[in-house]
């Protein structure tokens, strides 16, 4: 299906016409939620998962014209052949196949000639041993001090996704282990770390795709001299996931154990893998990390077999699309009212941003606009506090409530105005899309609220890692599922690498200038030059 046919097709044709009706003044949210049984008619349920767009600036009209797109788009059809392995990353010409790290199933699943299922159960199994015999004590630092501190050197999916599964996982974490991650190459991270581990009882997991990530490098660099200075033996504390066959899995540099991962993986769907599995079994124990995928897993098989019409992803991504393309939202917030998922929105940050923010369809053809939504957030009731003035009376913009109904710490029930804090939390998580989609009428312009502002609300029964993983897949269904209506490739980004090159020459001129403090910084432009004139001054 060509760019022609997405824009000058009938179905898109006809959401445009939609929007203008939608934009009428009888159309306001809260006329639409007066409706009888919006409710049922505007929500779905899926492996216990409860999503309600009954505050989406939707009718029935809009929605089947949706499903349409959804078919004249083929979004299932793409989804489908994702899981089989069609190489759907045609710039790179690779499959995307992050849903086989948790397919529990029997089969078997081909790429270029090599059953994968059977790579990544071999890769899990060598995890679940490794971990095994950290807890159990049998692999512990050259100073024979247990692992009580674990940091992860990597940036970008190589930590986003883990970061929010061990936030969100937190207080399963029994096995005596904390979990620091070493991202960024400002020397500030490094420090702030090193100042709570033991060196004798902290081990290194470098994650690299390529081994060759200049942050993940340095801030090897940084681990392996700060051992050095304590006497510690590298290779009796490191661990490298890495591609196989890159600097990372080299046996002339041996490091205490290396776990591979696929090109087939891209980084920001990477959790489900090695990535992920390696932090996580050290942090959670293995059986837990099982649990995680068993629950993305139930997500998946909903995403693949459910018709568009009760296919939850599916669904919350052409809800996505209609606001952005035709109700013009730039932006998105995704607010979850429990603690635990403070870091969902920077992962789905990445996931979302780094896949659809494209501005070529995979035909190597324009956009008639750049696709992809800016993607924020913060947990409630904290939201509330910082950014809902402009969410009530400012610049609109859909937002994602997530509510879990039962807290991991039901024990603490003391009374508030009559209320538990779990149901002040709910308080808060039930009224704000309310007043959100309402608005309200006041002869004080300055108190007035103009309401018709969409959100929807995603409901967990708990916070177990069946329920963190069907969390994590839903959104990863739901960005993929956009990108094939839209017709680009979430699986590239080509888009963070001219940066890249820049820094590169930025940083040969730094080095010359370390070199021979007489160098000449008169090759680089001149706003870069008085930069790093300014640097080098100090």
């Amino acid at each position: 299906m060509t760019l022609q046919s997405l824009y000058t097709g009938e179905t898109w044709q006809k959401l445009r016409a939609r929007a203008e009706v939608m934009n009428q003044p009888q159309n306001h949210l809260k006329h639409l939620i007066a409706e009888p049984n919006r409710l049922n008619a505007f929500s779905l349920t899926a492996a216990d998962v409860f999503y309600d767009f009954s505050r989406q600036r939707l009718d029935t009209i809009t929605l089947e014209l949706l499903f349409e797109l959804a078919r004249v788009r083929r979004a299932l059809e793409k989804f489908s052949a994702m899981t089989k392995g069609e190489k759907l990353n045609v710039t790179e010409n690779r499959a995307a196949l992050h849903t086989a790290t948790r397919d529990f199933s029997s089969t078997s699943l081909y790429l270029d000639g090599k059953d994968i299922l059977s790579e990544i159960r071999e890769v899990n199994r060598q995890i679940k041993a490794f971990s095994d015999q950290v807890h159990g004590g049998m692999i512990c630092g050259c100073t024979g001090k247990r692992f009580r501190h674990i940091v992860v050197i990597g940036i970008g999916g190589s930590y986003l996704g883990t970061e929010f599964v061990s936030t969100a996982l937190k207080s399963y974490a029994d096995r005596g282990i904390d979990l620091y991650y070493l991202s960024n190459v400002d020397i500030h991270n490094f420090g702030a770390i090193v100042r709570e581990i033991d060196p004798e009882a902290t081990l290194w997991l470098i994650i690299s795709k390529s081994y060759t990530t200049p942050e993940t490098l340095s801030n090897e660099g940084l681990a392996r001299a700060f051992m050095a200075e304590k006497g510690i033996d590298p290779s009796k504390h490191i661990v490298t996931v890495t591609g196989k066959g890159s600097p990372g899995d080299n046996p002339a540099n041996p490091v205490l154990q290396s776990f591979n991962m696929f090109d087939f993986i891209g980084g920001r769907y990477s959790v489900c893998s090695a990535v992920g599995a390696v932090p996580l079994s050290l942090y959670l124990g293995y059986e837990m990390f099982e649990r995680f995928l068993k629950g993305a897993e139930a997500m998946d098989s909903h995403a693949l077999h459910s018709p568009i019409q009760e296919n939850m992803p599916l669904v919350a991504a052409l809800i996505a699309i209609w606001n952005n393309n035709f109700l013009k939202y730039p932006a998105q917030a995704i607010i979850p009212y429990s603690a635990p998922l403070a870091k969902l929105a920077p992962h789905v940050q990445q996931l979302n941003m780094e896949s659809n923010g494209k501005m070529v369809n995979t035909e190597g053809v324009f956009m008639e606009e750049p696709c992809g939504t800016i993607i924020f957030g913060e947990p409630g009731t904290n939201a509330q506090h910082s950014f809902f003035q402009l969410a009530h009376q400012g610049r609109a913009f859909p937002i994602e409530f997530i509510g879990v109904i039962h807290p991991l710490f039901p024990q603490y029930r003391t009374l508030s105005k009559g209320v538990t804090n779990h149901q002040e939390l709910w308080a808060n998580l039930l009224s704000q899309p309310m007043a959100l989609a309402t608005g309200k009428e006041d002869a004080d312009p300055a108190r007035y609220f103009p309401g018709n502002r969409p959100s929807s609300t995603l409901i967990l029964k708990d916070l177990s890692p069946e329920n963190v993983g069907k969390l994590l897949s839903f959104y990863e269904a739901r960005t993929v599922f956009e990108a094939f209506i839209w017709g680009i490739n979430p699986f590239d980004q080509f888009g963070v690498e001219l940066g890249k090159v820049l820094a590169g020459e930025i940083r040969k001129e730094m080095a010359a200038r370390n070199k021979d403090s007489t160098h000449s910084l008169d090759s680089a432009d001149p706003i870069t030059r008085f930069y790093l004139e300014m640097l080098f001054s100090e």
